[in-house]
């Protein structure tokens, strides 16, 4: 894999703030050819500096707009239950991402739903119906402080 250098790293930059930017205003914002941009773009993709490219939606406009954080404790810390839990969390669209963590517990799981009935039974019938969970703590969030900061990469 090559090493990114200060402009990958504009490059890089520029695209989390703004991915439907043109390669010749890329070009121009970071002082080079639009072929040594387009150049260096397609390296940065082919070696996975960038996992795609998308919309930002606004969860509240369609009808999203309670966010609830969730821990989750598991009955047994083995590979196997590990495992099966996040076959089965995959599967759960409310699920927006799911991280193993350290500490008192075993996953922190981001939600979304469009209100607490909702999110009432998805705890019900999909996160208890989850292999291995043990016990959940659920944290509705009352404000969204910053929820699209980019890397920090300069």
């Amino acid at each position: 894999m090559h090493e990114i250098d200060k402009i990958d790293r504009r490059i890089l930059n520029i695209l989390q703030a703004d991915g439907r930017i043109t390669n010749l205003e890329l070009a121009d914002r970071i002082g080079l050819s639009p072929t040594a941009t387009s150049e260096r773009l397609r390296r940065l993709l082919k070696e996975g500096y960038v996992s795609g490219f998308g919309a930002r939606l606004d969860p509240h406009k369609l009808g999203f707009g309670l966010l609830v954080f969730i821990e989750v404790m598991l009955d047994k810390t083995t590979p196997e239950v590990f495992d099966k839990f996040a076959v089965a969390v995959k599967q759960a669209p409310s699920v927006l991402e799911c991280h193993m963590v350290a500490g008192g517990f075993d996953y922190l799981v981001k939600t979304r739903f469009e209100d607490m009935n909702a999110y009432r039974n998805f705890l019900g019938q999909v996160l208890w119906t989850l292999p291995g969970v043990k016990e959940t703590r659920t944290y509705a969030v009352m404000e969204e402080i910053k929820n699209d900061g980019p890397l920090p990469l300069a």
